[in-house]
């Protein structure tokens, strides 16, 4: 992304992965020199390119030291790399939990000054409980402090009766293979507690799904679009819960191949079993989407500066509000046809729990509680919302 840091201007790069620690700051004159790191080019070509844009022979130096300092960041695909990536799947592997990683960033690691935020978060004149048929509800994943006003009018919908089921969160698989399912058998940690995962239901699904799941999913690790999920209910029920957290790959191929999701075999399976649980199960579960939905403007790629609300965006709120429509109808073929539209150039990363959501629940029915888009940056809006579904 573009550097924030005033007095470094250039491009910023991060590992969000996780195999890497390190953040480097690609200075303006030294950017476009990254397209030659590419497996074809030579040392010699990053050096006669440098020699080209400055006229300088000792510009080959500074061509040494981007190439160390993207060596030791882990940030070029070598032996390096591959040794810090092999390093973070084993340490993930052998961890008896899932850690929290958004603890003190996306929200506070002290229990007592997340227990002061989180009312602060689900504070105000919620609406009350609606229990007698609710089956689940949907809540952004966009950062809690910029979207706590739809997380509040999802988990307002829930009441204290419903703590008994096991939740199955639907989150948003950022880093994930496309057309796959991450799982994991940890428990979730944060600082209010541990909240166990139900490893019956994840043994059932792997051995329906087999390779569409990607078991104890490194992604799970890092991956924010649960763990947020996680800490309101645990702030809502206690940590004393079950949950079966699953993330959903992006369907791709479906996007921009043609077709329906469950073409793939791999979906088929997983959400024909997905759906019996679901049937079988009935009300002993309840459903959590982890989902936000347009992102617009410089930061996705787009040739305008979007302001939330206004402009260009008053077009997207039209749009995202057609989609929740059909999700609120139930009509999966119809939210998928208005996603695929455009190769889903509103760019929903809550796309695919959404769909699998309305497959293996085709009863549930929607409610929109609140919508909203937000400034995640001066040039760039995430939209998301609550809904509560019966």
């Amino acid at each position: 992304m573009p550097s924030p840091v005033e007095d470094r201007p250039g491009l910023l790069l991060r590992d969000s992965l996780r195999y890497s620690d390190t953040v480097l700051i690609v200075p303006p004159h030294l950017i476009q020199c990254l397209t030659l790191f590419d497996g074809e080019h030579t040392e010699r070509d990053l050096h006669e390119t440098l020699y080209r844009m400055s006229g300088d022979l000792r510009a080959g130096e500074a061509g040494d030291q981007l190439t160390t300092a993207l060596v030791r960041a882990g940030f070029l695909d070598d032996e390096a790399f591959a040794a810090m990536r092999e390093a973070r799947h084993r340490e993930f592997a052998e961890s008896p939990v899932r850690a929290p990683a958004h603890a003190g960033s996306g929200y506070p690691d002290d229990p007592e000054a997340l227990t002061t935020v989180m009312r602060h978060w689900m504070g105000g004149e919620p609406s009350a409980p609606q229990t007698d048929a609710i089956i689940g509800i949907a809540a952004p994943h966009v950062s809690p402090e910029g979207g706590f006003e739809s997380y509040r009018a999802a988990y307002s919908k829930l009441s204290p009766k419903l703590r008994d089921r096991t939740f199955v969160v639907l989150g948003t698989s950022h880093y994930g293979a496309p057309d796959k399912f991450g799982l994991t058998r940890k428990s979730y940690v944060t600082p209010f507690g541990e909240t166990k995962t139900d490893g019956a239901l994840v043994d059932e699904l792997t051995r329906a799904a087999g390779d569409a799941i990607g078991m104890e999913d490194y992604c799970h690790s890092v991956e924010h679009s649960i763990e947020f999920q996680v800490v309101f209910l645990q702030s809502i029920f206690g940590p004393d819960i079950r949950v079966l957290p699953i993330l959903c790959g992006s369907y791709f191929r479906s996007i921009y191949g043609g077709g329906m999701p469950e073409d793939e075999e791999g979906v088929k399976r997983f959400l024909g079993s997905l759906g019996e649980i679901a049937a079988r199960e009935k009300d002993r579960l309840c459903w959590v989407l982890g989902v936000d939905m347009a992102h617009m403007g410089a930061r996705y790629g787009d040739q305008f500066e979007a302001v939330a609300d206004a402009n260009e965006m008053i077009e997207v709120a039209e749009r995202d509000r057609m989609r929740m429509e059909r999700i609120a109808a139930g009509d999966a073929s119809g939210f998928w046809e208005l996603v695929r539209e455009n190769r889903d150039d509103l760019k929903w990363c809550g796309s695919s729990p959404f769909y699998t959501f309305l497959k293996v629940r085709p009863d549930a029915r929607g409610t929109v509680e609140r919508y909203e888009q937000w400034n995640i940056d001066q040039q760039s809006v995430v939209s998301f919302a609550g809904m509560s579904f019966r």
